[in-house]
């Protein structure tokens, strides 16, 4: 899929300001951004469910509303939808019957823990149930490049798993999966390609490995808030800097040596408090989403 300086705009206010990236087949390409960056619809636009104003969309080298699309994409919405009095089984295969050469219906449930569960209502089925029925009404048709909104929200620790090593299969078959998630970890564990939203626009894009890599060392630690960090800034090596980040978390940006635990520690104690939870190595895919989009609550 390739998405080149996409626009949509609902009156005044321009919701995807010229976005451009692409998702190449047989990887997951995981779409990050707080609520109301735009991440959503730029996938619903892919998915045809809006029109862009401006921007040129090609999903399997066509254009998102190309009647050849419709049994070449599965669609995962964020909320999922069935006919509420469908039982589980009895929808899964109302869908598969759309499809020339379908997988296994009762054999893709089983994979999703709702063997148990094809007799039930859909009206009855838990949220997470609900959650994996719609992940598998997305993929029983064999798609070529599935859309994943938010797939492991709501599922316990097993299911989330399960989900996981689905996704991975897929991407082996050659599958191309576009995710978005407010689950770093999940990108973290899945994702090829990261695109990161915010404000309609995209503010990186890379590899995590890329995202994540950084030519300095860094110390992240717990203390309490406040701390003066005017007399640790004048222990640290020439060019090393300190900061509060957050009340009460601290960063060092330096190469982190035994020395450097001991001037930290040591100030930390000069002023009364415990340097706590001492981090090293490289940030976190989540330490970049918060550099990239702010730590402040969005509405």
């Amino acid at each position: 899929m390739e998405v080149r300086d996409l626009v949509k705009r609902y009156g005044d206010l321009t919701a995807v300001d010229r976005i451009s990236f692409t998702a190449p087949s047989g990887s997951v390409t995981a779409i990050l951004g707080p609520n109301g960056a735009g991440k959503t619809t730029t996938v619903e636009i892919c998915e045809y469910l809006r029109r862009p104003d401006e921007g040129v969309v090609r999903v399997l080298g066509l254009e998102p509303g190309a009647r050849q699309l419709r049994y070449r994409v599965g669609v995962m919405p964020q909320q999922p939808g069935s006919y509420p009095g469908a039982r589980c089984g009895e929808m899964l295969q109302l869908v598969a019957a759309y499809f020339a050469d379908p997988l296994d219906p009762a054999a893709l449930l089983d994979r999703l823990g709702l063997g148990t569960c094809t007799r039930t209502p859909y009206r009855r089925l838990s949220g997470g149930q609900q959650q994996r029925l719609s992940l598998a009404m997305a993929l029983v048709g064999r798609p070529e490049l599935v859309f994943l909104d938010e797939p492991s929200a709501g599922l316990d620790v097993q299911a989330r798993h399960a989900t996981w090593e689905l996704l991975r299969e897929l991407r082996a078959g050659g599958v191309g999966v576009v995710l978005t998630t407010h689950a770093m970890d999940e990108a973290a564990a899945l994702a090829d390609h990261v695109v990161v939203v915010d404000h309609g626009r995209v503010l990186a894009a890379g590899s995590v490995s890329e995202l994540t890599r950084e030519d300095r060392g860094r110390l992240r630690f717990r203390a309490t808030p406040g701390l003066e960090l005017a007399a640790l800034r004048t222990r640290l090596p020439v060019g090393a800097q300190a900061a509060e980040t957050a009340p009460g978390d601290y960063l060092v940006s330096a190469e982190v040596t035994p020395q450097l635990l001991a001037v930290v520690t040591a100030w930390a104690a000069d002023q009364g408090a415990l340097a706590q939870d001492l981090q090293t190595g490289p940030r976190s895919l989540e330490d970049v989403f918060l550099e990239l989009t702010g730590r402040e609550l969005r509405s």
